[in-house]
């Protein structure tokens, strides 16, 4: 039942993923919904309080769950820790507790000190996410899957940053079309060289339509512009399933 809990969950809150994950092999949902359901429960842990030290105590459990699950031991009971407990390794643990790390930016309104330290974010979060379902599910190539991690994670960087910025957040080192513009390059050019399995290609089938435009015309980013509509994402993501 914690399965069928964590695919719910997807489902309600990251539906770009749920759709993604049923176009994956079956034998790949029973990893990849408990780490996008723990992907969930993470990025929303900063935004449910304006408490910044609630925040950061509700990613403390989520790091104490995980250090639990990498030791063998006793795990806490909870719909998600269980699932995750069946399919992570201590390795995967430590890797998922580097995300949960990265995420206390979230809890706070600093801006990013420089792009080392943006690109830093974005390959704690997507790029070691994508690793860490890619690692369970056999793959080897760390570096490719986070290069295609990464340019996933800055396309869904670029399409939050209204949101971001109206919760008083600073998401972008350079807000001018010309960096918003250069982040989206390196994006699609980290996306193209990547090299990931299907089931973890299906995840970011969004990302390359999402980087072009961004690219073509930065102004899409502030106004919340990016992204296909229904029909092109229907199909877009029916020609990753069948051909990769």
């Amino acid at each position: 039942m914690s399965l069928n809990a964590c695919a719910a969950l997807v489902e309600r809150s990251d539906p770009d993923r749920f759709r993604a994950t049923m176009a994956a092999p079956v034998a790949a949902r029973r990893v990849l919904f408990p780490i996008y359901a723990f992907n969930v429960e993470v990025t929303r842990a900063p935004w449910v309080t304006q408490e910044a030290m609630i925040a950061e105590m509700r990613l403390q459990w989520w790091r104490d769950a995980l250090e639990e699950i990498g030791a063998g031991g006793t795990v806490r009971k909870h719909e998600v820790i269980d699932a995750l407990a069946d399919i992570l390794d201590p390795e995967g643990a430590k890797t998922l507790d580097d995300l949960v790390a990265a995420r206390r930016w979230d809890v706070y309104k600093d801006a990013f000190e420089d792009r080392t330290h943006l690109d830093e974010y974005i390959d704690a979060t997507s790029g070691a996410l994508m690793w860490t379902a890619a690692r369970l599910l056999g793959d080897t190539n760390e570096t490719g899957v986070r290069a295609f991690g990464y340019g996933v994670g800055v396309a869904n960087l670029l399409r939050a940053i209204p949101d971001l910025e109206d919760r008083g957040r600073k998401p972008l080192v350079d807000g001018t079309s010309a960096g918003v513009k250069a982040l989206a390059q390196d994006g699609l050019a980290a996306l193209t060289r990547g090299v990931a399995p299907k089931a973890i290609k299906l995840s970011g089938f969004q990302a390359e339509p999402i980087l072009k435009q961004a690219i073509a015309d930065p102004s899409r980013v502030a106004s919340g512009a990016l992204g296909l509509g229904p029909l092109r994402q229907a199909t877009r993501l029916a020609r990753i399933a069948l051909l990769g």
